[in-house]
């Protein structure tokens, strides 16, 4: 939003986070300043950032209304969600993304080179619990850090209607040494519907 504040003059962003202190944060410092800048708390539960969440992630509606939004971002959410929540809110993007709207995603992406980084102990983090097509990183707090076979998700993606667009952004978590940030991103595309 900081970078943004600055640019962003004939349209507006909306934030929202399960921590309600950054949210604070972001409408004292950003919104007086910037009135096209809405900052909303979701109290949503999840065990490391928002173990009193009052509402779960498998089942919720974002506020917002169909095809409002021509550009989605998520940073470091789908790394700290478990399948089923991630999978809703992959069809709350949907309904909320305008055609041809775009969503940028970060994940921590399983695959072969990531897999063969593993085996030379080259990953920062070391998902060791499996559960099918995902991995984590804590068993006894799931959401602290997970991760998804690349595959089986960016087949989830297709059959929501998104198209990649390639080639995926490694992050250098997997211990690549050419990685553009540390976690792994995905840019989509809606398809019309």
């Amino acid at each position: 939003a900081i970078p943004l504040a600055s640019h962003l003059r004939d349209g507006s962003y909306i934030a929202m986070d399960v921590v309600a202190e950054s949210i604070s944060w972001c409408r004292k410092n950003i919104t007086h300043k910037y009135s096209n800048f809405q900052f909303d708390h979701i109290d949503l539960f999840n065990h490391r950032y928002n173990p009193n969440g009052k509402v779960l992630d498998i089942n919720y509606r974002f506020p917002y209304t169909d095809q409002s939004f021509d550009f989605i971002i998520l940073t470091s959410v789908f790394t700290h969600m478990l399948p089923a929540g991630m999978t809703n809110y992959m069809d709350e993007i949907q309904r909320m993304l305008a055609d041809d709207g775009q969503v940028f995603f970060t994940f921590f992406l399983l695959n072969e080179e990531q897999d063969n980084l593993a085996r030379q102990e080259q990953n920062c983090i070391n998902f060791k619990y499996s559960n099918g097509f995902y991995r984590m990183r804590d068993a006894d707090i799931p959401e602290s850090a997970i991760a998804y076979d690349e595959e089986c998700l960016l087949d989830l993606l297709n059959n929501r209607g998104f198209t990649i667009s390639r080639p995926i952004k490694y992050g250098t978590w997997s211990g690549r040494e050419d990685g553009l940030s540390f976690q792994d991103i995905i840019i989509a595309i809606k398809n019309k519907t």
